[in-house]
């Protein structure tokens, strides 16, 4: 049996955790993971005013954890950007649907499912968001507003996975986010390590640019911004 490709996943641990035992169900023994955020969620303080509202829009599953936290309120229906993000509504109690992948997606489904006069849409989102979801719909007339119940705070790589790099054991690299590609971007152009047999597999365009300063030996866009697309790129590997 060939020798599994060690991949690197970013993201925060239970949604990591999340997507290594998906990949691990589509594609088992093709990779050993190793999970490393370079991103840890930290809570904002402050109601979230739901009086008037029509819906909720999640752009991520961290908006959706925070959210649940917060209140157990699931009255309003919950239009989300991806499944992955969908997945994580509907596990929380929420009646969710997916838009497919990406804000430009979001958009069109909130502007789809709009109520005139039945309030406006809240923006469930943490203080760095990718992509104006609100302005795009002022522009369709739709009304929204944000919430921003949670910050996004930069965590350095673990020992574990600095040693890797280093050592050049690190075969694959996954992006899901602009913010979160940036941010390893800046800890793997000051750490020096050499990428040239390393392999990045990114979500979107919007993630794959994040990641500057760094060459890898390739890089993959999945063909749709789904945990199903990323699977197939990875699985293309």
């Amino acid at each position: 049996m060939p020798e599994r490709r060690s991949l690197l996943l970013t993201r925060p641990v239970e949604q990591s955790h999340a997507f290594a035992e998906a990949l691990e169900i589509a594609l088992p023994d093709r990779f050993a993971t190793v999970i490393s955020p370079v991103l840890a969620v930290a809570r904002t303080e402050g109601a979230i005013p739901l009086d008037g509202a029509q819906g909720l829009l999640f752009t991520s599953a961290n908006g959706v954890a925070q959210f649940a936290a917060r209140t157990a309120d699931r009255r309003l229906p919950a239009l989300c950007v991806g499944e992955m993000t969908a997945e994580a509504a509907r596990r929380a109690g929420f009646s969710a649907e997916s838009a497919g992948g990406d804000v430009p997606a979001l958009t069109a489904l909130a502007i789809a499912r709009h109520r005139p006069g039945s309030g406006d849409f809240i923006h469930v989102r943490g203080r760095h968001a990718a992509g104006d979801l609100i302005g795009r719909l002022a522009l369709a007339g739709v009304p929204a507003r944000a919430a921003e119940i949670y910050d996004q705070l930069p965590c350095p790589l673990t020992a574990e996975v600095r040693s890797m790099l280093a050592d050049g054991q690190i075969d694959v690299i996954c992006l899901f986010s602009p913010r979160s590609a940036a941010l390893l971007a800046r800890q793997l152009v000051a750490g020096g390590w050499n990428l040239r047999r390393v392999i990045c597999v990114a979500l979107s365009g919007a993630a794959d640019a994040g990641l500057i300063g760094v060459e890898p030996a390739r890089r993959v866009i999945a063909a749709a911004p789904t945990r199903a697309g990323m699977i197939g790129a990875l699985g293309g590997l």
